[in-house]
């Protein structure tokens, strides 16, 4: 009886960190009121509800909606979404350029008012002063929209109040799922006519090429009053860092498992450190340190005290081997198109995406100090040149172009 209540408390911790801990409070009442069936009884109509076009209309027509306001789509949160962070870090840079946004939570989870998910956002990700509305009732017009997730998508397609419609792209989503009903779901947003608005150039080409999408893309900045190399304190021990999260199957977890078993047996001197995530509940057989999600805050010095990080993207590469670099680690990833829009031999050591070849390419740097030495100053040059200041500028310049593109549209139907 212990072992099975030990096993139901270890599933209820699971889901707070996965969901948060109102959704797993819900869940938790809800099996207690009606018993084990209710866990297994799925309402997919219900869930993929939204999918089905219902046009809103806002509280005013869109041609009432003062220039450069921005109404941005999100998927409810927890705290450490790298994605949310990137939009929130946008929202910031574009009102000091003087737009003015407000946040859309649509099917909110995990916030029960707009008062605590503006509480959160500033508690977990940065200080930031706009409004927060739950759903769609009630919106005010603006003059952009923005989905910035798949299912944001079909709430911005039903919404009636905005003059232009934009789609934020920081992945190629339906890549997050088996090939089937959310695969369809996720691909059919890239053929609604939004103008998309893409993190690298992956992306842009990609979604111009399949799905006729006019795209701008932006680049990568680092937070360089964060990110920066701080003291190593144990300089003789040699330590590799490795982004471990197994709940995001495109960050390669069981991957990079098998690269580090294999750098620790050639090297078995060499410490580990694995964030991202608990993974206390795997069987790991190579000494390391399992650090589980790190605060913002304490990135920089974690960073700074390992010689090489395993990042691996299967998907569109990620901020993090660029806030490495400026903290002088060296990067190890692979290879692929939607690695190779951002990064290259000079300021990485890309590799094939295989245990042996990752392998080699860790312990190469490791054992080789000169090379490592000039990867990682050539890095991190590279990285702090990377801003975001200028990655908000081309959000500006993406939003004009938004904008002259529909006028073009708009003067071609009168024509």
């Amino acid at each position: 009886m212990m072992a099975i209540w030990v096993k139901r408390l270890r599933q209820v911790v699971r889901l707070v960190q996965q969901q948060g801990w109102r959704f797993a409070a819900r869940q938790v009442v809800r099996r207690l009121r009606l018993g084990p069936s209710a866990a297994r009884r799925a309402d997919v109509l219900g869930h993929y509800r939204f999918v089905l076009s219902r046009p809103r209309r806002a509280l005013a027509s869109p041609d009432a909606a003062p220039p450069g306001t921005l109404h941005w789509f999100i998927p409810d949160f927890n705290a450490g979404s790298g994605g949310h962070l990137n939009i929130f870090r946008m929202i910031g840079h574009l009102q000091q350029r003087g737009y003015v946004s407000r946040i859309v939570i649509v099917n909110a989870q995990q916030h029960p008012n707009a008062e605590s998910a503006a509480a959160d956002i500033r508690r977990h990700f940065i200080d930031l002063d706009v409004p927060v509305h739950m759903g769609l009732e009630g919106l005010p017009p603006c003059e952009f929209a923005v989905a910035t997730a798949w299912n944001t998508a079909y709430a911005v397609r039903d919404f009636s109040g905005a003059q232009h419609k934009l789609y934020f792209v920081q992945d190629f989503e339906p890549y997050f799922y088996p090939m089937g009903s959310e695969w369809v779901l996720a691909e059919n947003t890239y053929r609604m006519g939004f103008f998309g608005i893409t993190a690298g150039g992956w992306l842009a080409q990609r979604l111009s090429r399949d799905y006729g999408m006019r795209t701008r893309p932006v680049g990568f900045g680092v937070e360089l009053d964060r990110y920066r190399r701080l003291p190593r304190r144990e300089p003789h021990v040699r330590r590799v860092f490795f982004y471990a999260r197994p709940p995001t199957p495109r960050r390669a977890f069981e991957l990079g498992l098998l690269v580090l078993h294999e750098v620790w047996r050639r090297m078995p001197q060499t410490n580990f450190v694995l964030a991202g995530w608990d993974t206390s509940n795997y069987d790991i057989p190579f000494p390391h340190l399992s650090a589980g999600t790190v605060p913002l805050n304490d990135l920089p010095d974690l960073y700074s005290q390992c010689d090489v990080a395993l990042v691996l993207s299967l998907t569109n590469l990620s901020l993090m081997p660029l806030e490495l670099m400026a903290c002088g680690c060296a990067v190890v990833s692979n290879r692929g198109p939607n690695v190779e829009w951002l990064l290259n031999d000079q300021v990485a050591v890309l590799a094939e995406t295989t245990p042996e070849a990752l392998a080699e390419a860790i312990c190469a740097v490791l054992a080789d100090d000169v090379r490592r030495d000039a990867l990682i100053r050539r890095a991190e040059a590279f990285a702090r040149a990377l801003t975001w200041d200028a990655v908000a500028d081309d959000f500006v310049a993406a939003l004009l172009a938004a904008r002259a593109d529909a006028n073009e549209a708009r003067d071609r139907c009168a024509a």
